[in-house]
């Protein structure tokens, strides 16, 4: 089962996600980030303190199908944070590809991880991004764009979606059975 957990930055995505996980016993947790400045380590040492340490820590910025793969049938939960800085380094890993080419691969991943998520409970977090004004610069326009293409691909494979403000979820697709 797959949940996808989307909102705007600070829409309390993550506390959410990390309550979806409550109750089990074992949890991985795919940690996406690339502690590349002060500012990023400070924002990853909070986000472990705000887990439980009994939960697996995985830090993996590339390659979230392969960890999937790995960890799925030996864990009640992976969640996934964040989808939103794996498409970044992605990005960057891809940054000598032509846009068409840039665009097929994301598209290409976010297939691979949907399949994989078919093999245990999956937790991604994303963030909404398309909902402010077009950006600058073409680089940012195509994150932008590509964030959607992505979240639309894994909201499709999702069974249920949320969607955060300002703290609050609201399920805006539900499976059939409601769970997660």
């Amino acid at each position: 089962m797959l949940a996808l957990i989307t909102g705007g930055a600070r829409s309390g995505k993550s506390n959410f996600a990390q309550s979806l996980c409550e109750g089990g016993a074992t949890v991985v947790y795919v940690a996406t980030a690339l502690a590349i400045d002060d500012e990023m380590r400070e924002r990853i040492a909070k986000h472990r303190t705000s887990r439980p340490v009994s939960w697996h820590t995985v830090e993996e910025p590339l390659a979230l199908p392969s960890v999937v793969r790995a960890h799925a049938s030996k864990s009640d939960f992976i969640l996934i944070d964040c989808l939103t800085l794996w498409l970044s380094n992605l990005l960057f890993e891809w940054r000598k590809n032509d846009a068409t080419t840039v665009e097929r691969k994301a598209c290409e991943q976010a297939c691979e991880l949907a399949e994989a998520s078919n093999q245990g409970t999956i937790i991604a977090v994303t963030n909404e991004v398309g909902s402010g004004i077009v950006p600058e610069s073409s680089l940012a326009r195509l994150f932008r764009d590509l964030q959607g293409l992505v979240n639309q691909q894994i909201a499709r494979a999702a069974e249920n979606v949320y969607l955060l403000a300002s703290g609050i979820p609201v399920r805006i697709k539900a499976a059939s059975g409601g769970h997660v």
